[in-house]
């Protein structure tokens, strides 16, 4: 039975990142260094190919998504954005230790939200909703290769949610410009709703010849507008 490869990619740094910042909602571009970064990667290892590549609308992934795969046609989904920390945003763990509302929202568990800002359990909710709706999608479409361009919090989201072998969040760290190449089959998933965590990402040059062979191709085809926002 055929089986379906996505490949979850962190994007590259950015100020925020260098500064220890709450950058969720922030729509912040890459800095300088994380531009080069990625280039750098780009440079040593290689990334697999795929038909589809999908990404979070913020300004940090589809600049990451531009200079890796810089002919590839983007699908920006609005599901796959970072968590958004609310009146937090663009403040230090330091700057904050002393505020209430932080350390309510530390000590509170998932249900808890920075004030203005999203709890965990819907952010995850939000991103593991927009998961299944594009899984479910390339299934429909028979969309075997896909780049996901998102961030860290969502990556481990979904890999904790869904991943085989099971691990909590903070298990499945992805440095800026990495990540993970999961693979679904169709049966495991509609029954369980699982998936196999295959390799990290990127390879090393020839590494993984397989898997990065396929080369891109920047038209969607029947892939184009399988995913519908109005069901999130």
């Amino acid at each position: 039975m055929k089986s379906y490869q996505i490949h979850l990619i962190r994007h590259g740094i950015t100020d925020g990142n260098i500064h220890g910042q709450y950058i969720g909602s922030t729509d912040l571009p890459l800095c300088q260094e994380g531009i080069d970064g990625i280039k750098d990667l780009c440079e040593q290892y290689d990334y697999p190919g795929a038909a589809a590549f999908i990404t979070s609308p913020m300004k940090r992934c589809t600049e990451t998504l531009k200079l890796i795969y810089p002919e590839a046609s983007q699908l920006p989904i609005e599901g796959l954005r970072e968590c958004d920390f609310g009146l937090f945003e663009g403040m230090t763990a330091k700057e904050l230790e002393k505020a209430p509302s932080f350390i309510e929202w530390m000590s509170g568990g998932p249900s808890v939200s920075p004030p203005d800002g999203e709890s965990g359990d819907h952010f995850a909710q939000r991103v593991c909703s927009t998961f299944e709706q594009i899984v479910n999608g390339l299934i429909k479409t028979g969309t075997t290769q896909c780049v996901i361009m998102t961030h860290g919090g969502v990556i481990s989201a979904l890999l904790s949610r869904y991943g085989l072998p099971k691990a909590e969040p903070v298990d499945w760290p992805c440095e800026p410009g990495c990540g993970y190449t999961v693979r679904i089959h169709p049966q495991l998933w509609s029954t369980g709703q699982v998936m196999e965590v295959c390799s990290r990402l990127p390879c090393l040059r020839d590494e993984d010849e397989d898997d990065t062979a396929d080369d891109y191709d920047d038209d969607y085809g029947d892939l184009e507008g399988f995913y519908d926002p109005d069901q999130e």
